[in-house]
Order: structure tokens, then sequence, then C-alpha cells
């Protein structure tokens, strides 16, 4: 079975349907499942990766497409034999609201069923106060979720919420950010009346990638997210390993920030900067390159994805240096824009509500 998310740490009960999109059966989810992880696959395919009757095939599809999840997609010709026509995710079959929490600022996106953006909102992080959490955040899901075209809104699979782990030395109680992330969960849930489902910021980063973006086609592969810190990890045979350690690299963009501040430098536009890029790029490339060369005792290392939110062609460039210094290894940048975090957290209503676990 083709890579599936791990579940969230906390599920939303499933028993709540999804109204006109709800998910019935084990068979129902495995066509999903198989159709999330492809572009486009005939129903010959699916009996094959499945092992399910062409019968069966085709009451499920029959099925799907009344429930408006999955639809026709374009004739290919050229193949040996008639041309075949594909099944596909319909794009308006579902949605889902994704949040992620950075170091200094929040992303919230509103995605459809194949993982384009339809909306997308940057604000600062929650602070707790008097009344609520923070209620820009409320305000800018109830402003994504009038995005959603007319007699959609039974559409919504939920609302996936990416947290990074919690930062050490910070003293326990109201000010810790899993007791402020833990009330935005549940003043969420309370005011917007959807389910949310929370996971690892980076583990939901990775598992987004290989939903809709460059990892798709791979089943082995090291991820890397450069965000405020480095992050990774390991990916074989589509499970994510290492899926909610708090280890990472202090060579990130907030290193960055710090050479610059170090010379005296305004911060922005950091990218201008070619001598700091410079030193910074090296010192990053170490890094990446010393974690693969010691994976690379225990597990054959053939294909990286570097995820960020940096300028496209800065992410690029740096696949393009790392992929010079580690012969036989493909460096891919990911493709998760503007945010692939809160993309990856948009997924997991997608990975709960319809996939095989």
């Amino acid at each position: 079975m083709r890579f599936a998310p791990p579940n969230p740490l906390r599920i939303a009960d499933r028993a709540a349907g999804l109204n006109a999109t709800s998910v019935r059966s084990y068979n129902e989810r495995l066509l999903l499942s198989l159709l999330l992880q492809n572009d486009g696959i005939t129903r010959l395919e699916i009996g094959e990766s499945t092992g399910l009757s062409a019968q069966t095939v085709s009451v499920l599809v029959r099925s799907l497409e009344q429930e408006g999840l999955v639809m026709k997609g374009k004739v290919q010709k050229g193949r040996v034999g008639p041309p075949t026509t594909p099944v596909v995710l319909n794009p308006e079959g579902a949605y889902s609201v994704g949040i992620s929490i950075g170091s200094k600022r929040a992303h919230i996106v509103l995605i459809d069923f194949v993982g384009a953006v339809r909306f997308h909102a940057t604000l600062p992080n929650p602070e707790p106060n008097s009344k609520s959490n923070h209620p820009e955040f409320l305000e800018t899901i109830q402003r994504a979720l009038e995005v959603l075209p007319p007699g959609t809104q039974d559409r919504l699979a939920g609302i996936g919420l990416a947290l990074p782990e919690s930062r050490s030395g910070l003293t326990a109680g109201k000010s810790d950010p899993k007791h402020r992330y833990a009330a935005l969960q549940e003043e969420i849930e309370k005011e917007i009346g959807q389910a949310v489902f929370v996971q690892n910021d980076i583990t939901a980063a990775a598992a987004g990638e290989s939903m809709f973006g460059s990892a798709k086609p791979h089943a082995d592969y090291l991820y890397f997210y450069l965000g405020h810190e480095l992050h990774s990890r390991l990916v074989l045979n589509h499970q994510i390993y290492n899926s909610n350690s708090p280890l990472s690299f202090d060579i990130g963009l907030g290193a960055l920030e710090r050479l610059a501040g170090g010379k005296g430098l305004p911060t922005e536009p950091l990218w201008d900067r070619a001598d700091l890029l410079l030193t910074w790029e090296n010192d990053l490339i170490a890094s990446m390159r010393s974690s693969i060369t010691a994976l690379a005792q225990f597990v054959e290392v053939r294909t990286v994805i570097l995820s960020s939110y940096i300028p496209e062609d800065v992410c690029q460039a740096l696949c393009a240096k790392l992929g010079t210094v580690l012969p036989g290894v493909t460096v891919i940048a990911g493709k998760l824009s503007p945010s692939p975090k809160a993309v990856g957290a948009a997924g997991l209503p997608f990975s709960s509500r319809f996939m095989v676990e």
C-alpha cells in the first residue's frame, strides 16, 4: 500500500462523517488512498494494485463519482490497445484548512482535494489573553471558509494544526506552548465547529510533500525541512520515521539572520547579500552532508528532498550544490508553497478521513 501520513496525535471522531462526502467502507478508503498518491489511475491499475475484481472496482468508482469525490480524467492515447480513461480526484470533492505555528509567525491555508492552495494568510503567533488565544486566528479561519465555492461548505474535511516541539527551558504552566496550543485547538473546535487534527509540524510537512509535492513518486528518501532551524525525517517505504523527535540543527534561517546581525547588517533582504549567503550555504551543506553520510552507514540514501519557504531559486541552488558533493544521490527541491507546514497540516484531515491507515 502506498504511503499514508502517520496518524495525527489526536484523531477527531470519524463517526461525525462528512455529510455528502462521507467515506463508508475500507475499499473506498483504499481507492482514495491510491488516488491521493497518484495523479490518475485506470480501473485496471486499481484492480492490479488492490486485488479487487473489475466489478468491485466499477461499483466503487461509480459510488465515489456520485459523491463527487472522483471524476474521469483525460483520455490516455498512444498506449497499446484502446484509449483508456483514468480516474482522478475531483479538486472540489473535499477541502481542508491547515494551520502551522512557526518560530515567529503562523500560516493559515485552505486547500482543495488535490492540494491546490485556495487561500493563504500570515499572522503573528498566538499569545494568551483574557478571552482568547488569538482572536485573529478565528477570524482568519472564517475568512478562509468564505472562499469555499457556493454549496461546498459540507465538503470541509476538517482543520489540521501543525505544532512545533516545546522549546526547552520554558516554565510549565499557562506560558508553556503546549498549554497555549491545546487551548487554541479547543477554541477552534468550539468556535468554528470543525474537528481539529494535530501533528508535529515537521512530520506534517513531510507528509504533505508525499501527498501533494515532489516526494509523491518516491518511496524512500531523506527529508530536510529548512526553517528557522534544519530538521530531518527519514522516509522508508512511504513511512515516516523519527516522526516526533525534537532533534534539529541550528544552521537554518535563524543562523543566517545572526550572521547578518553580527556584521551590523539589516536582515531584510538577506537573499541579496552574496557574502552572507556563501558562508551560510557552505555551513548548511556541510550539516546536511554529515547527516546523509552518517545515515548511509545503516540505510542507502539515493534521494534527498529539501523543503522550505525560502525563495524557490535559493532552494534550487542549495539542492544543486548539495548534489555536487553527494555523487549518486538525487537532490530534489520541495514544491509545496507558500508554507509547506501549513499545506501539510491541511493534508491531515484528508489522510485521517479518506486514507487507509
